[in-house]
């Protein structure tokens, strides 16, 4: 009985153990529902969040996309194409589209450089900015020639150029002109930075003909030397013409600025266009690339050429951007590079990711004030004035660029040529737009000048895209440390002018008291006497 009394208590006090069991794994179980519907709605966050970006970011860069896409298109029809044995005329039909591209680059090239360099000089206000205008100068100039040195060694140690790789007849052999020495050379380059006449400078440009003049007549054989003049932009007269004119027109003040404004518009202007016609370059390009991939003879060595000078591009920009300028900064600052450095990597990655300065200066601003502390006074001069001036990756490029393409061709440049080089490419650099791929634009110039065939430069379209992108993160890099050194040297300076421009609102807050008190007192009694005019006819009777 006592059994039978006990199996009840024992069976009614099992199904509450077994119900809150239950309950526990109900809720476990709606725990677990809701963190994987959490998990689920994060994910799909997550993938519309990264979506969303990649479209951002392709909308952001969809000319870069297309320029990709010519380029792959272009070799894929150039390699195709070979392999169906194209005649000449063939290849000059794929070719012509592309050449309607250099030429519109062409086109641009007077007036960028003197839109570009005397607004961007007109800036460089060095009357008002004092010693500050002259170390940012300074510093432009300076690390701008360092660059092109720094590419034009490493190209001449690496020789990525083999004259192999192209065919080139030269009939210049059967000529009884020699050589020009050293000495002509510099001459004939101090000549062209100062032309006679700038309309003739648009087109030509002066240089020494040195022929040899066989006896005659009982007469020994002697060495004529004659000034002539050549086919040619003269690149160099016209930089320093717009050189002197836009520091000029920025030191004549109001009476300027009318000039001033014009130039400005103008650069805009240029800027605009080019980056129109820059929507025409992946057409242009895919054919420029096609076109001389079915002209090249022998493809391997210009494929290993343009790796070489690839490697020889990138060396020369790593050497300048990770050893010349930290030096620089250091020996003058005392400070550490790369704390400096690391203040400046959001700045860094920008321009890598948009191969525009003028795109990553509000970035710059933000890394350099915020995180470097530099005064905003010093960014917004040294680096505004930095995006149009101060191109050390496009210098170096040029320099490297236009002695690949003299070793491609064979043709051996002397001392003078390498100093032609290393100057044009420093001045030319300042002409160049900070919008992406200028430098194949101001690369021209530089060709130009040494008289090396501008049809060339769609050799290196093929690998520009990438280049574009060091080189313009180098570009703000060196912007950045300007601003860096710029602001060490004149941080005395600018902390005299806060002094000076308190002590100047003091001044004029004690004067403006005084006026509006004197400015009280003159009202207070045109009101008094207003009443006492008043009173007399308010007396008078009807």
């Amino acid at each position: 009985m006592s059994t039978l009394g006990l199996a009840p208590s024992h069976d009614a006090h099992e199904p509450p153990q077994d119900a809150a069991a239950a309950a526990q794994d109900q809720v476990a179980g709606a725990v677990a529902d809701e963190n994987e519907k959490k998990k689920k709605g994060t994910r799909k966050e997550d993938a519309i969040k990264y979506l969303t970006l990649t479209l951002a970011w392709f909308r952001e860069n969809i000319l870069l996309g297309l320029t990709i896409a010519g380029v792959v298109v272009g070799l894929v029809l150039g390699f195709f194409g070979r392999l169906a044995g194209p005649t000449p005329e063939a290849i000059e039909l794929m070719s012509f589209p592309g050449e309607v591209l250099m030429r519109l680059l062409k086109m641009m090239i007077l007036p960028l450089i003197i839109s570009s360099l005397v607004a961007g000089m007109a800036q460089l206000d060095a009357r008002r900015s004092g010693r500050m205008g002259f170390r940012a100068l300074a510093y432009y100039m300076a690390t701008t020639v360092l660059a092109a040195i720094v590419g034009i060694i490493v190209v001449l140690v690496i020789h990525p150029g083999d004259p192999s790789a192209k065919a080139i007849v030269r009939s210049s052999s059967a000529t009884a002109e020699t050589r020009v020495s050293t000495l002509d050379a510099i001459l004939d380059i101090i000549r062209n930075m100062f032309p006679e006449n700038l309309v003739q400078a648009c087109f030509q440009q002066v240089q020494t003909s040195v022929k040899e003049v066989p006896a005659r007549y009982n007469k020994p054989a002697t060495v004529e030397r004659t000034l002539v003049y050549k086919d040619g932009t003269n690149v160099m007269g016209m930089i320093v013409f717009c050189l002197a004119f836009g520091l000029l027109a920025g030191q004549m003040g109001r009476r300027g600025r009318i000039m001033v404004e014009f130039f400005v518009v103008l650069n805009d202007i240029i800027m605009r266009l080019v980056g129109i016609m820059m929507w025409y370059s992946p057409f242009g390009i895919m054919c420029l690339i096609a076109g001389k991939i079915m002209s090249i003879a022998n493809m391997a060595s210009t494929a290993q050429q343009l790796g070489l000078y690839m490697v020889t591009v990138v060396l020369g920009l790593l050497i300048h951007g990770l050893v010349t300028l930290p030096v620089i900064y250091w020996g003058v600052t005392r400070k550490n590079p790369a704390t400096f450095f690391r203040g400046m990597l959001q700045a860094w990655v920008t321009a890598v990711g948009t191969a525009s300065s003028a795109a990553t200066l509000p970035v710059t601003f933000q890394c350099l004030e915020e995180n470097n502390g530099i005064d905003k006074r010093v960014t917004r001069f040294v680096v505004a004035v930095g995006a149009t001036v101060n191109m050390d990756g496009t210098a170096l490029y040029e320099a490297v660029a236009a002695i690949f393409i003299a070793q491609m061709n064979g043709i051996q440049l002397g001392i003078g040529d390498i100093i032609t080089v290393s100057l044009t490419a420093t001045l030319a650099s300042i002409g160049a737009a900070s919008i992406p791929s200028a430098a194949l634009i101001t690369m021209l110039l530089v060709l130009t000048a040494l008289g090396l065939p501008t049809s060339d430069v769609s050799l290196l379209f093929a690998v520009d895209w990438l280049l574009d992108r060091i080189r313009t993160s180098i570009n703000v890099l060196g912007d950045g440390f300007g601003a860096g050194i710029v602001y060490h040297l004149s941080k005395d300076e600018l902390d005299q002018m806060d002094q000076e421009r308190h002590a100047d609102d003091a001044e004029l807050g004690v004067v403006g008291l005084l006026e509006s008190r004197k400015l009280s007192v003159l009202d207070e009694e045109t009101r008094k006497r207003s009443v006492d005019h008043a009173a007399p006819s308010a007396e008078t009777p009807m």
